[in-house]
Order: structure tokens, then C-alpha cells, then sequence
């Protein structure tokens, strides 16, 4: 594969741009299990073996992956949208070779496996791997996911059997039910749920006389948000954290 065409599907703009960058001098490359130093490549024809390939562009090492699977840190106060109405997009928080990577879909790069609302914060999956997407968001798959909950008022026994036996919200009349639910003190719970819909978590507890006070996602399936990762920061997902999440999918 030509290093122009490799660094074209990591997302590092046209093939145009992409021969630019290596003509000039800014591409060094290096296997990912050698510890010898980068070497410098001047020709954007040659060719290389992507797999287990490293860059360095403009001195910022990126391992190659043919798909791409990262998690967010979402903060508080950030839309999972594109083109956000109000606040800022969690995509300008992930480089610009993840946003442009190329893909067959009309909208390009990584895409939010699912969306969290713009005041929760927590675990959020991103992906160019639609297969991959829709075997983690799709209802059918009822992929686990588990909220920490800040209520605004004391959690009762009650309302905790009502979460778990299921309540109906305004637009559906199936009820939903979380999976499990754990009281931490009277006033927070961690929720366990299946299937996601719109504001889902915040109208469970009102329907049962209780209202969000913070949400965060700390888990979907075995993989838990790692205590390391800060806020607003992104990592790659290695390869014992896929098989984690399609061990359940």
C-alpha cells in the first residue's frame, strides 16, 4: 500500500495533501514492535505493510488501524452532535485525522455509538465501523449499560421496585425497566439498562416521583471507564476492550 494512501485512510486529508506531508519531510515511520528510531520517508509512493505500521507526522506518533475504535470522556456540557445548537460538539475534542477519516457513508469520520445528553458525562464509544455501531446501539442487541445517578431527592424502596418492574413513559406504552438497580445512599443509584431512549434515564425517575440531578455513564458491557482517563480526553481502545464489548453483542 502506497504511504500516501495509508495516511489517506488514517485521515490525514486528500491523497494531494497527504503526498505534500510526506514530500516535505514531515512523515517518519517505524514498526510498532521495533525500538529503533523512526525513519524518514520522502517518497509517497512507496510502499509498506499497514498492519502493526507506525507514523510520526510532524512529530505526533499514529499507529495505523484500519477501523478505528476509541472512548471518550465525555464532559458536562457538550452536544454529541456534529452540528451542535447550543453547545460545543464533543468531535472538536478528537484530532482532526479521526474526524476526517474517509468512510462510505455521506458523513465522514468517527461517529458517537449512541449520544448522551449534553449535561451527562461518562463513557462514550466512537467508531467508523458501522457494523460495529449498530451492534452496539441497536435495541435488539440489549447491550448493557450502567448510569450513576445523582437523585434530587431520597431514593424509597418503592421507587427502586417501581425502576426494576418498569414504568411507562409518555411516548411508549411497552414499559422499560432497568436491569438492575443498586442504592448507593439514599440519594444516588447506579441503573442498569438495556435499551436507550430519549432522555431515558431522567424520565424513569420522574416517572416515579424523583428527578436527575447528575448522570454519568461509568460502563457498557465489561468495559468500565477507565479511572485514568481525565475528562475530555480520548484513548484507543485496545484489543482486550473490543472483545470485552462483543463478548455481549
Amino acid at each position: 500500500m502506497q504511504l500516501q494512501d495509508i495516511l489517506f485512510s488514517q485521515g490525514f486529508g486528500t491523497r494531494r495533501v497527504c503526498s505534500g506531508l510526506v514530500q516535505h519531510g514531515l512523515v517518519e515511520i517505524y514498526g510498532a514492535d521495533s525500538k529503533e528510531s523512526p525513519v524518514l520517508c520522502t517518497d509517497s509512493s512507496a510502499r509498506f505493510e499497514p498492519e502493526n505500521l507506525c507514523l510520526r507526522i510532524q512529530g505526533v506518533d499514529w499507529p495505523y488501524y484500519a477501523k478505528a475504535y476509541v472512548m471518550l470522556h465525555k464532559p458536562a456540557g457538550t452536544e454529541c452532535s456534529q452540528k451542535p445548537s447550543t453547545y460545543p460538539s464533543i468531535y472538536t475534542l478528537l484530532p482532526a485525522a479521526l474526524r476526517q477519516r474517509p468512510t462510505k457513508s455521506a458523513v465522514q469520520g468517527v461517529q458517537a455509538v449512541g449520544r448522551l445528553d449534553q449535561d451527562t458525562t461518562g463513557l462514550l464509544l466512537l467508531s467508523d465501523d458501522g457494523q460495529f455501531i449498530h451492534r452496539m446501539s441497536s435495541p435488539k442487541k440489549h447491550v448493557p449499560k450502567i448510569y450513576q445517578i445523582t437523585a434530587k431527592h431520597p431514593v424509597t424502596p418503592e421507587q427502586k421496585e417501581r425502576l426494576l418492574a418498569g414504568v411507562v413513559l409518555d411516548d411508549d406504552p411497552k414499559p422499560v425497566r432497568a436491569a438492575t438497580c443498586t442504592l448507593v445512599d439514599e440519594h444516588r443509584l447506579d441503573l442498569t439498562l438495556t435499551e436507550g431512549k430519549y432522555h431515558q434515564v431522567k424520565r424513569m425517575l420522574a416517572a416515579v416521583g424523583n428527578r436527575v440531578e447528575s448522570l454519568h455513564r461509568s460502563r457498557i458491557g465489561a468495559l468500565e471507564l477507565p479511572t485514568d482517563l481525565a475528562v475530555g480526553q480520548w484513548r484507543w481502545l485496545a484489543q482486550e476492550d473490543l472483545e470485552k464489548l462483543r463478548s455481549i453483542s
